[in-house]
């Protein structure tokens, strides 16, 4: 089951509820006591890599080889 990330206006303080998806959105108590919480924006890191046969390729954002930021197509850097 999700895990989602509140954090409470009154205290300040950080805490998780446990809950299906479909309360992703519903309002959380702080275990203090008090109301006024709000959802956090919380992103999930996948570390490894999978392992292929070919070589790895070049990043998306890497400029290409001799062109610049943009390969040397508008910025003369080629």
């Amino acid at each position: 089951m999700p895990r989602y990330e509140f954090r409470c206006r009154t205290c300040a303080s950080t805490f998780e509820v446990e809950r299906p998806m479909q309360a992703s959105g519903d309002p959380a108590d702080c275990p203090a006591g008090h109301d006024d919480t709000v959802k956090l924006l919380t992103t999930v890191g996948l570390g490894g890599m999978a392992r292929t046969a070919s070589p790895p390729a070049r990043p998306a954002m890497a400029p290409a080889a001799g062109g610049g930021c943009c390969g040397g197509g508008c910025c003369g850097g080629g």
